[in-house]
């Protein structure tokens, strides 16, 4: 049974007006016309339909366990070229560095993630906590007990991931030649190519 298109559009309108992805459970609060979370999924999958058949340039994925409006892969040169330039900040290579030993290693502490990275690592930990894209997430048994790091729901949603296990592997990481690479983070560096 087709869902009535005034659902479909409160749907569509309610994820092209969200600023992060939409959980299902966040439709039913603001739209009592679903009945039940099956129900906005049946939506999505309606309006998926309605977008392939009339080739539109997007789609609705799930994105960090909610519901995303974006625009096709074939379209991501465009796309990139334009947030390229209107995006005033960006990641360092510090901070990314950090945040993919964070995102393999999780949960970690800040003494392992500068061992890892043989610098001190404060400055970009603060960066990624102020920047949501890390948190704390317990403290480590043993001496001191620092703190523990993982990702957050905002990182997922800044890298346009539903969850951890679309990372990809560190071998589909393929390092430009002649360049070395430490894969996984933490593991011994190998220079490109090596088996």
């Amino acid at each position: 049974m087709k869902l009535p298109s005034n659902k479909l559009s409160i749907l569509e309108a309610l994820l092209f007006a969200a600023e992060e992805p939409l959980p299902a459970a966040d439709v039913l609060e603001f739209c009592a016309e679903f009945a039940n979370t099956g129900e906005v999924e049946k939506g999505v999958g309606e309006l998926n339909r309605q977008y392939a058949e009339g080739g539109r340039a997007f789609k609705i994925r799930q994105v960090a366990g909610g519901f995303q409006l974006c625009t096709l892969p074939e379209f991501a040169p465009f796309v990139s070229a334009l947030v390229s330039k209107t995006r005033t900040q960006r990641l360092s290579r510090a901070a990314l560095e950090t945040l993919s030993i964070v995102a393999y290693r999780q949960p970690v502490s800040k003494p392992v993630i500068e061992k890892l990275r043989g610098v001190e690592s404060s400055g970009v930990l603060s960066t990624l906590l102020e920047r949501k894209l890390v948190a704390i997430v317990g403290r480590e048994e043993g001496l001191g007990r620092p703190l523990l790091f993982g990702t957050t729901p905002e990182f997922l949603s800044y890298f346009g991931l539903n969850d951890l296990s679309e990372l990809p592997k560190p071998e589909e990481v393929a390092p430009p030649a002649g360049e070395e690479v430490t894969s996984p983070p933490g593991g011994a560096a190998q220079p490109a190519g090596a088996p």
